[in-house]
Order: structure tokens, then sequence, then C-alpha cells
């Protein structure tokens, strides 16, 4: 689609924003708007909180010295604008896609971009850092943290108010309030915001006040500006944000171009020793009226006809694992009064929104607080409820304090449904499920088990409901399954207990995970030159099934293990099994597959998975390695 620009086609940096009137500033705002759409239309990505945040990107490039000013968005997903108007307009179809733009803010990408985010809530504390090395440094750059999306709703960002309002370090933080995260936005906050938006007398009587403050000489200046906070005492009943230090600017229009640079501009230079908040009131998807009409369904999105808003749909008819998680939880909960599912802000991403609708009372999301959800399942558990912690593993990560000391060492019944586990695809290693494996085994009296199809991840719920003395964890890919028939809720496996999927000689290769299906066509490859292996489906990283590992290694020559995790995790134990009952004395060969010990940049799975060597291929000629044949299995391109 060719987009007539006028604005655009000449800003390749913001040094180029700055030459523009400030009356045009609007114009820009509209074409870049435009951009994004089309840009996301080919690539999909993340789109409504980038359309939000469209004039305020302009706005904010136009009154400070980027990349000298450090500008840090919070997750970055809100950045797509601010990537399109830093040198990167010209690779912005390129987002996401391999050895493309990433979807977020990174560091090696751009010098526009001093700080990576793709998980929330990180912006003010890495802007108080930047503001107090600049302060230590005794240097006068601008550092402006964008907060917003719902990333308020952690309590990291808290932790960071506190710490900046203690500090009295000059630094601008920026609220971007849409109402909105991924999902509508819970808790107190929302509507401690919407208090203060409703308070719309401030304003005029603000106004009122700066007008005394510029018709008055000087010396009553300061007068004046004890009375503005009086007044935002007296008509608001003070503000959070005041009394933790922050000097409170707004609320104010997000989509108002002079509004947004007088206000920044203010805030760029007003003499005030501490943190600013400045308040902005934005739409989520604004502009684009299909994200609109519905903010949740177009956070992300996959390729879409602009002219119509339909996003394109996956050709399989095979149910997503999260479909089939969230389905047979449903079935389970008939039954049983006693299970509840918690999410952090992603009941649709998790599955939890088709549980909320049968059992309203009985699903909670706590908002981007995983720490808290944790935490909270803990209490429940020791109540005699089933809670059923939904997390992506990515985001799991940032709890896992919770789950040394308050799940696993007090053995709390806590269900975790780990999604997302393994690489990702287009979000990246920021958003892969690369370590809960390795995070969760290593903790004593913890169930781990990781599902190789959609079939077995039933089977992993069905067991994981009776799991009434300890912690548990089944995890599961993004995606569609395989497409095999799924079992009834009825049908469980036995804690510790693999399977055997093909008897052969010589070589046992050892599965955890998805990756069962390339172990299949690594073991159809090999029948045909003549070498027939064994596969055994571990089905639990923990406990372990000792008794056949055990026969396994004394049966084969040669014993590899492959999983979707980095290193220290299933392999590490099966190695430390081998090593305690003396197995590696007996001339065994045992070799261990996982992700490397590097980040794996975005790209298609099937693709992130070959860079990382787990796919048939790799498979295929890690067992010819090791058995030292001579046969040569050519890499495909």
């Amino acid at each position: 689609m060719n987009i007539k620009q006028k604005y655009l086609k000449n800003i390749n940096f913001p040094s180029d924003i700055k030459k523009l009137k400030q009356f045009e500033l609007k114009n820009l705002a509209d074409e870049v708007r435009q951009e994004m759409i089309d840009a996301v239309s080919e690539t999909g990505g993340h789109l409504g909180a980038g359309l939000g945040v469209v004039e305020l990107t302009v706005a904010l490039h136009y009154v400070f010295n980027t990349p000298n000013d450090k500008l840090i968005w919070d997750v970055g997903h809100q950045s797509y604008p601010h990537k399109i108007l830093t040198g990167r307009k010209d690779r912005i179809r390129t987002l996401r896609k391999g050895k493309g733009l990433s979807g977020f803010t990174k560091r090696s990408e751009s010098e526009y971009d001093p700080f990576g985010a793709a998980h929330s809530s990180t912006s003010i504390s890495s802007a108080l850092g930047i503001a107090v090395a600049n302060k230590l440094s005794n240097k006068s750059d601008n550092v402006i943290a964008v907060i917003g999306d719902g990333a308020m709703s952690a309590g990291m960002a808290y932790e960071a108010m506190n710490n900046a309002g203690a500090s009295k370090t000059k630094m601008i933080v920026v609220l971007n309030d849409n109402d909105m995260s991924i999902a509508k936005p819970v808790g107190a906050m929302r509507s401690y915001l919407a208090k203060i938006l409703s308070g719309k007398i401030y304003f005029s009587f603000r106004e009122t006040i700066k007008l005394i403050i510029s018709a008055f000489s000087k010396r009553f200046s300061k007068q004046a500006g004890k009375a503005e906070d009086f007044l935002r005492s007296a008509v608001t009943g003070g503000t959070l944000f005041n009394s933790m230090g922050f000097y409170y600017m707004g609320p104010i229009d997000g989509h108002d171009t002079d509004s947004l640079v007088s206000v920044l501009k203010s805030a760029k230079e007003i003499n005030f020793n501490g943190p600013i908040m400045i308040h902005i009131k934005t739409q989520k998807g604004k502009g684009y009226e299909f994200a609109e009409k519905s903010e949740d369904k177009y956070h992300g999105v996959s390729k879409f006809n602009i002219n119509t808003g339909v996003q394109e749909k996956s050709k399989s008819n095979i149910p997503s694992y999260t479909k089939v998680f969230a389905n047979t939880l449903v079935k389970h909960a008939e039954k049983d009064s006693k299970i509840v599912g918690i999410t952090a802000a992603m009941p649709s991403g998790t599955g939890m929104d088709i549980f909320g609708e049968k059992f309203p009372a009985r699903m909670f999301d706590v908002g981007i607080a995983e720490q808290h959800a944790v935490t909270f399942a803990a209490g429940l558990a020791t109540e005699g409820f089933k809670p059923y912690a939904t997390i992506y593993s990515t985001f799991l990560q940032r709890a896992y304090d919770q789950v040394v000391h308050d799940v696993a060492i007090q053995s709390l019944p806590v269900r975790f449904a780990i999604d997302r586990a393994g690489l990702v695809g287009a979000d990246g290693p920021t958003h892969a499920g690369s370590f809960d494996i390795t995070y969760l085994s290593t903790l004593p009296n913890f169930i781990v088990m990781a599902a190789s199809d959609e079939a077995d991840l039933v089977r992993m719920i069905n067991t994981s409901v009776d799991i009434n003395s300890q912690p548990s964890a089944f995890r599961y890919p993004r995606g569609n399954g395989i497409g095999v028939n799924l079992p009834s809720i009825n049908e469980k496996i036995e804690i510790g207990k693999g399977r055997i999927i093909k008897e052969g000689k010589k070589v046992a290769l050892i599965n955890f995970g998805t990756r069962l299906n390339e172990c299949m066509v690594a073991y159809n490859n090999l029948l045909k030159k003549g070498i027939n292996i064994t596969i055994f489906d571990a089905r639990f990283a923990k406990p372990l099934d000792e008794n056949v590992i055990w026969q396994l290694a004394i049966d084969h020559e040669v014993l590899i293990t492959i999983e979707e995790g980095s290193i220290g995790g299933f392999g590490s134990h099966v190695s430390q099994f081998l090593n305690d009952k003396n197995l590696m004395d007996n001339n065994l060969k045992y070799r261990s597959m996982n992700l490397p010990d590097r980040f794996i940049e975005h790209d298609k799975p099937d693709l992130m998975y070959k860079n990382a060597g787990l796919d048939s291929n790799s498979i295929e000629n890690k067992i010819l390695d090791t058995l030292n044949s001579k046969i040569i299995v050519k890499k495909t391109n």
C-alpha cells in the first residue's frame, strides 16, 4: 500500500522533526500512524499500544534531544512509532522477522534504545539508574520513562517510584493511561486513576493559577506555586504520586500535540529537585477504527487487511495447546468446585478467559503481578483449594523467589500451567520459555512434567488435579498441537513414569517435551540407513523414571537426552543420576541436546530450533557422530 507522505518522507531521525513548525506535528503524527498501520498489516505484531502513543512519540522527540536525552519505553510494544522516527523507517517492514527489527526496544539495534525492554514495568527503575549515573557524572541530559498499557499494576513500578521520590533525582515519568494492558486492567490503581481523570474542575482552576503566575511579578511566583500545590491537594484530595515525592502534572490529552509539547517543555525546564510525573490520557488503537473498537484483540495481531480489519487465521483446524488446556480445565472444574484459575493480566493468552466465562467467581486476573499471583495461589492452596497459576514460562521467571519460598519450601499444591514453553518465534529471546525446566527441577519435592503433544497435555492436567501434597508444573508450547485425538479427563499418568515409543539397539534417545515429533523424523531417516534406535518419552524431569533410564543405560551403547530448555535442566538431572549410579563406568556414551548457551534471536520457530541444533537433522547427526559412523548427513540450507 502506497501512503502519500508530505512530512514523514523527510524524517529520518529526530533532528529532522525539530525543523518542523509546532502546528505541523499533528500532520506528522497522522502520517506516522498510517505508516505503522500499513507496516504491521504486513508483518503482524503489537498494534494497539503503539497507535495510542503516536502523538506522544512525536512530541517527545520534538522537545528532547535524543539520543543524548534518554527515552525509555516500558515493555517495548509501544515503541513502533519511535522506531519509525529514529532511523529505522526503511526497515519497519522487517519487524519480528528473521534478521529484522525486534518487536521491542533493543540496545544493540539503535543508540535511540538506551534500555532493552519486553517485560513490563522496568522503565522507572532503569530510568532512575541512568538519571543517578548522570548526576554522579555531572551530566545534565534528561531521562524520560514512558510507562503505561497496564504496567502500573506491577509492584516493581511502585518500588521504583518509592526509590525515585526519595532520591531527589531529576527524571521525567510519562504515565500513558489508556485504561488497558492486553485486557482491561484490574485493581485499585485503575480506580484511582479514574478518580483523578474525573476531577476535571482541577484543570480550569489550574489554568487560572498559571495565568496568575504569568501576570504577577517574579517575586510572587513562589507563593503562586504554593497556591497551585494547595489547589492540587484541595480539589483532587492529594495524589499518590505527590505523596511519593513526584511533581505531578496532568492528566492531559495524550493526542493533543500542542498540549503535549507544552507540558513536556515545562517538565524539561522546571526547577524541581526530584522526579516529575506527567499523566496523559490516551486511547489504545487510536486512529484505526477496528483497533479502537476491540483494543484487546488488536493488542497483538497477525497480518491483517487494513480495509476490513480481518486478521489472517491459521489454516489448521487443530486446536492450540492453550485452548486444549483451557477446555480440559473447564471440564474438571465442572466436577470439582475447588479448582480455581489465576492469570497475571493474560486471560486470552493463557486461555483463562475461557475458564472465566464458565466460572467468573473462580477466575482471578491479578494484573501484571506474577509475584503476587504465585503467593496468592499459595494462600488458596493452604485452604484446600486447587489453584492453577497459569503463567507464561518467561513471565514466571519474575516470581521465582515466591515459587521457592512461598510454594516449594511449604510443599503447597499449587499447579503451574506453563504456557509458551520453549522457543516462541517472533517475540524472540525475551519471551522464550528457555529456563523453567532448569529453575523448577532444582527444587526439592517439585513435580515437573512436559507434554510431547496435546493428548499428553490432557493427561498431565488430569494427573495434576489429584496432586494434593506437593507443587507441580506442566509445560506446553505456543501454537497448535500435532492433530492427535484427545483422551478423556479420566486418563491419567503415573507420577514419574515415561513411555517407550520405539525399541531399537545401541542408541537410546530420551525425549522431554515436544521435540518428540522431530525425534520420530530422525528415527525414520536413520531406519533407512539401517540404524534402529530406541525412543523414550520421559514425560517427567522430576521425578525421573529411574528404573527405565537405568535399563536404557545398561542395554545401549549411547544415551542421548533432548529437551527444549537450557543447560542445567532435564539432561543434567539424567547425567547426575547416571553418575551417582556409576552407570558412566560401563563405557556408556552419554550426550545431551538442549538449548545452547546463548540467546536465540527471533525468527520462525522451526528456524529457531534449527539454529539451536534441536531439529530432526541435528538429532540425526548427533546420533551418527556419537556412534562415530562414517555416514555423513548433509545439512540442509
